[in-house]
C-alpha cells in the first residue's frame, strides 16, 4: 500500500485539486447559473499565490489565502457585471473572463512572468494539508445540499418563478454562487501552483474548461460526489489507457462521448437510479410476502 501511495502521490494530489476545480464549475450549475468563471478563478488564484510568494516573499498559507481571496473578489465582481445574462450568453461571458486572465498573464511583464510564467513558488504543502482543505470544502458543500438550504437552491435552479413566489432572493443566491465558485477555483489554482512551484498562461486556458465540465457531466452535476467521481475518472483514465499507446486520445474521446450519450445524469445519477430500483423491488417483495402470510 505504501509503495502504491508513493508511486501515485502526484496523481492523488492532482485528483484532489481537480476535484476543487470541478466543484468551482459545479456550484453555479447547482444554482442554475451556466458559468465557467471558476476556471478563470483558478488562474487568478494561481498567479495571486505565486506573485505573493515570489515578489513579496510571503510564506505558503498567506500566499494561498491571498490568491483565493483575489479570485473570489474577481469572480464576484464578474457576477455583478454579467448578472443580467443567462444560458449560453452567460457561458460565453465567463469563458471570455478565463481567456482575459490568460491574456493578462501573457502581457503582465515581470509581475506575471509573461509568456514564460512564474517560477520558484514552491510552497510547503503536504498531502495532509490538501486532504484537510478538500474535506473542509466538501463539508461546506454537503451542508448546502441538506434539507432547507438544499431545497431552496433546487427551487432557484428548477423553478425561479416559484422561488420568487416563495420570497427566495434569487439574485442574492446567484451572486453567492459566483463568490463561492471564485473562492473554490482560486483555492484550486493556488494549491496547484504552489505544489508545482510554477504557473504559465498555457495552464489557464480553454482546455481547463473542458476538463472541469466533462468531469462534472460524466460524474454527476447535482452533488459534490459526482464531481469527485468525475475527477477520479479523468485524472486516472490516461494512466489506465496508457497500454493503448498512440490510441490513447482516441479511446479517451470515445469513452467521454459514450458517457455523455448513455449517462445523461452522470455516473452518480445512474448509481442512484439503480439503488432506487433495487430498494423498490425489495419493498415490493416484502409487501408481497406479508400479503401471502396474511392470506
Amino acid at each position: 500500500m505504501s509503495d502504491w501511495y508513493y508511486m501515485n502521490v502526484v496523481l492523488i494530489q492532482t485528483t484532489l485539486t481537480t476535484l476543487l476545480l470541478a466543484l468551482s464549475i459545479q456550484v453555479p450549475l447547482r444554482f442554475g447559473v451556466f458559468s465557467f468563471a471558476g476556471v478563470g478563478a483558478f488562474g487568478v488564484g494561481g498567479y495571486g499565490a505565486a506573485m505573493a510568494m515570489v515578489h513579496l516573499e510571503w510564506s505558503t498559507w498567506p500566499a494561498v489565502l491571498a490568491g483565493t481571496l483575489a479570485a473570489g473578489a474577481a469572480v464576484l465582481v464578474l457576477g455583478l457585471v454579467v448578472q443580467q445574462l443567462s444560458g449560453l450568453y452567460m457561458g460565453m461571458a465567463t469563458i471570455a473572463f478565463t481567456l482575459i486572465v490568460s491574456v493578462v498573464a501573457v502581457n503582465g511583464g515581470d509581475a506575471t512572468g509573461g509568456a514564460g510564467g512564474l517560477y520558484g513558488a514552491l510552497g510547503e504543502i503536504t498531502m495532509t494539508h490538501i486532504v484537510l482543505v478538500v474535506l473542509a470544502v466538501v463539508a461546506l458543500l454537503q451542508w448546502t445540499e441538506m434539507k432547507g438550504l438544499g431545497r431552496r437552491i433546487d427551487t432557484v435552479r428548477e423553478d425561479p418563478e416559484l422561488a420568487n413566489a416563495l420570497g427566495i432572493n434569487i439574485a442574492g443566491y446567484r451572486r453567492m454562487s459566483f463568490l463561492v465558485s471564485g473562492l473554490i477555483g482560486g483555492l484550486a489554482g493556488a494549491l496547484t501552483t504552489l505544489l508545482r512551484s510554477t504557473i504559465t498562461p498555457a495552464e489557464v486556458n480553454f482546455h481547463l474548461v473542458i476538463v472541469a465540465l466533462t468531469a462534472i457531466v460524466v460524474g454527476g452535476s447535482r452533488s459534490w460526489i459526482g464531481a469527485m467521481i468525475g475527477a477520479v475518472i479523468f485524472v486516472w483514465l490516461p494512466t489506465v489507457l496508457s497500454f493503448v499507446e498512440e490510441w490513447e486520445k482516441v479511446a479517451y474521446g470515445f469513452i467521454v462521448a459514450a458517457a455523455a450519450i448513455y449517462l445523461p445524469t452522470g455516473v452518480l445519477g445512474v448509481a442512484k437510479d439503480s439503488w432506487h430500483r433495487f430498494r423498490t423491488r425489495e419493498e415490493r417483495a416484502r409487501i408481497a410476502a406479508a400479503l401471502q402470510e396474511t392470506s
